[in-house]
């Protein structure tokens, strides 16, 4: 399977009281889709997959699944601290109708590289699906050095796609494909896009990331793919506030589910406890950045 494009992160819907919001998870996936992403990734971090018990995350991909109905690939996250952990929870996605599970590292105290070599390959054998290695140190604990992924990519055939969130990402990516040796990586960017255009100079086959305007992305790296460099350029630069305000690390997530909420996708915008919440103030901030990009002249098809 290759994997290139765009990949939305999904966020997962709350009410107003915490419960599970089923109906505009459907929404989200619906928007997404209508906005041409490539797949979409369930259960991720910005998921808060994390405030998830297991049931939860069962239903959630069940109901992303549901949703997409084919139209585009789901990718899960089945990130656990121990390897059998993983392996089940990759067992239930494929089961479920994921075409490829997402997986951190292992947070345990000294993690060394054989034993992360040891996870994957545990994993690899025990399913029938990819596996996109996520690289993402805040979460696991362990960066993953380039060499190591290159390792990776060409020890396991099924783990040749990567989530690439430890910065300089632009820099990073172009040693692993230097270093994978002929072996074709796929590499997406994350980190809320604020990279976009720089890892897709690097080589970056897109992005896999959580944004509240998909279709942003989607125009950059349609551009970029087609040769229209400047074009794809002059689109990230303008566009670039709304994801360095969207990327705000601890209140993030409210601020994208704020801006999904407006613009019909979510019943409310409510995260889990203790998941940050904006105040008055990045509330009129976000009024802001969202006005002066709207106001843009050519960018009036961005619509909140």
């Amino acid at each position: 399977m290759t994997f290139e494009g765009v990949y939305s992160v999904l966020p997962t819907p709350f009410t107003d009281s915490g419960e599970l919001d089923e109906q505009s998870l459907g929404k989200v996936v619906d928007l997404f889709i209508d906005k041409s992403v490539n797949g979409l990734t369930a259960l991720g971090v910005t998921g808060e997959v994390a405030r998830l018990d297991d049931r939860e995350r069962a239903r959630v991909l069940e109901v992303v699944v549901g949703r997409a109905a084919g139209r585009v690939p789901i990718v899960a996250g089945t990130t656990a601290e121990g390897t059998r952990s993983c392996v089940a929870y990759s067992r239930q996605a494929q089961q479920i109708g994921a075409s490829a599970v997402m997986v951190s590292p292992p947070r345990m105290p000294k993690l060394n590289s054989d034993a992360v070599m040891r996870h994957y390959k545990t994993l690899a054998d025990a399913i029938a699906i990819p596996i996109v290695v996520q690289d993402y140190p805040p979460i696991s604990g362990f960066a993953l050095e380039p060499w190591l992924l290159a390792d990776i990519a060409t020890e396991i055939p099924a783990a040749r796609t990567i989530k690439l969130e430890d910065p300089p990402t632009p820099f990073k990516t172009a040693r692993i494909i230097e270093q994978a040796s002929g072996i074709t990586v796929q590499i997406f960017g994350g980190l809320g896009g604020v990279f976009l255009l720089e890892e897709l100079m690097s080589g970056a086959t897109g992005a896999m990331t959580g944004f509240a305007f998909p279709e942003i992305l989607v125009r950059i790296v349609a551009s970029f793919r087609a040769g229209r460099v400047d074009e794809a350029a002059d689109l990230f630069y303008r566009t670039v506030p709304l994801m360095r305000f969207e990327f705000q690390e601890g209140i993030g997530m409210a601020i994208r589910k704020a801006v999904l909420h407006r613009r019909g996708a979510l019943a409310s915008p409510a995260t889990r406890p203790p998941a940050g919440t904006m105040d008055t103030a990045t509330k009129q901030a976000l009024d802001r950045v969202l006005t002066w990009v709207t106001a843009q002249k050519g960018l009036e098809w961005i619509s909140v």
